[in-house]
């Protein structure tokens, strides 16, 4: 039987040998060539399509060869540390990165769809749909349904494209504030190893912090995370202490996508007027204040609050950088950092400022670089609700009452 992808990109990537059962690949049967068929396809080799299509994915494994090899010589770092028992860790872990790492690469073509639709010309079916989109789906799923030639080569094409995508996240290519998926990144051609201590990156603005203050809305400016997209917007995070103070929720709103990413159809989007999800943690006594506990996808870490701008009037705080870091088995699988306001929108001046500061933090090794961090977009706080057909259908099929029920029974199960 024909070896897994898996075993294929190790190969690749040179962190596995190939045996001989490895060198088996199935002969497909050959067919009668006096069919007669019309489709032009059939006067090609057979599977010759598909193997082009899978040659680009090949050619992808080993053009990001030396990341794949980097990537799975820390899985085997990470488990062989953990040990058998604390096997769950290693797989919580595992599971985490899969997420967004399969996440990003997913929603590429579902924006491109999205923009192909909104942008085909020609009448429209309920101010909804054109039919020229219509048609050409039909006639590309015909085609698709009619020529196993075809067919083969587009699921393999997928799968390279996937495979190559995940790679160039791998490489630190593929967008360096919300998909670098290197495992303890390379910084100025050292590779930085773990997570550091609070108090290596805490600033003497943290001193008598107060977590009390610290609740209430924040607006997003920048960030350096992979669990985050670029292709979302208009990005708040509400945070919210629990009645004992034991525990906290944030309350993280985005929309999307954003104009940028999906010119054509970002007005269109479910979630154009604004989503909600949450994240929970809790305070511990035994940690140092600015440390909070974060737990989602099945791990916990914690997020540090690094520094913090205090308004010398009020005495409130203005502005804050966090930093989130999961270390498993001696191996970074994670680092988000967040540049935060209380204001929507921030000068140039002052993010330089914070870039300032999150470098004499020693956070540039961790993603706080100006090359590193991606900026949210935002629309004018006092924008109108978005309205045209599509928001209407949504509304229709109860769609917004649909997400703020999810939103309000997540929030409960925390309290």
């Amino acid at each position: 039987s024909p070896m897994p992808f898996l075993d294929l990109v190790e190969i690749a990537s040179g962190t596995k040998q190939p045996g001989a059962s490895d060198l088996l690949l199935p002969v497909p049967p050959m067919e009668d060539a006096n069919t007669g068929s019309t489709n032009p396809f059939d006067a090609l080799p057979e599977n010759t399509l598909a193997g082009l299509a899978a040659l680009s994915g090949v050619v992808g494994v080993i053009y990001h060869g030396g990341a794949w090899s980097q990537f799975f010589q820390s899985m085997a770092e990470m488990k062989r540390t953990l040990g058998e028992d604390n096997a769950a860790d290693f797989w919580a872990a595992v599971n985490f990165w899969i997420f967004f790492a399969v996440g990003h690469p997913i929603l590429q073509p579902v924006l491109w769809i999205s923009d192909v639709l909104h942008g085909s010309p020609g009448p429209q079916i309920a101010d909804l749909v054109p039919v020229t989109f219509l048609l050409a789906n039909i006639a590309a799923i015909a085609t698709v349904a009619k020529s196993k030639e075809i067919r083969n080569a587009v699921n393999i094409a997928a799968v390279s494209a996937f495979i190559t995508y995940v790679g160039a996240g791998l490489d630190g290519q593929a967008g360096m504030g919300d998909f670098n998926l290197q495992i303890d990144d390379s910084y100025q051609g050292k590779i930085v190893k773990g997570c550091p201590a609070y108090e290596d990156v805490k600033q003497p603005t943290m001193d008598n912090f107060n977590l009390e203050k610290y609740q209430g809305k924040w607006y997003e400016q920048k960030f350096h995370d992979w669990t985050q997209f670029k292709e979302v917007y208009d990005t708040t995070l509400d945070i919210k202490l629990t009645a004992d103070g034991k525990g906290w929720i944030d309350d993280f709103g985005v929309k999307g996508p954003a104009p940028k990413a999906a010119t054509l159809s970002w007005d269109k989007s479910p979630v154009a007027n604004g989503a909600h999800y949450f994240l929970f943690g809790k305070v511990d006594d035994r940690d140092p204040k600015g440390v909070l506990r974060e737990s989602g996808f099945g791990v916990e870490f914690p997020n540090y609050i690094v520094d913090v701008q205090t308004d010398p009037e009020t005495g409130e705080y203005t502005e804050a950088i966090q930093f989130q870091c999961l270390e498993r088995g001696n191996v970074r699988v994670f680092e988000g950092i967040n540049f935060l306001s209380r204001a929507p929108t921030m000068t140039d001046e002052q993010l330089t400022n914070m870039h300032a500061r999150a470098e004499k933090a020693g956070m540039n090794p961790y993603g706080a670089s100006v090359d590193q961090m991606h900026l949210v977009e935002r629309r004018p706080v006092d924008a109108p609700p978005l309205d045209n057909s599509w928001q209407q259908m949504w509304k229709a099929i109860g769609l917004d009452k649909l997400l703020e029920l999810l939103s309000e029974s997540i929030e409960d199960g925390a309290r």
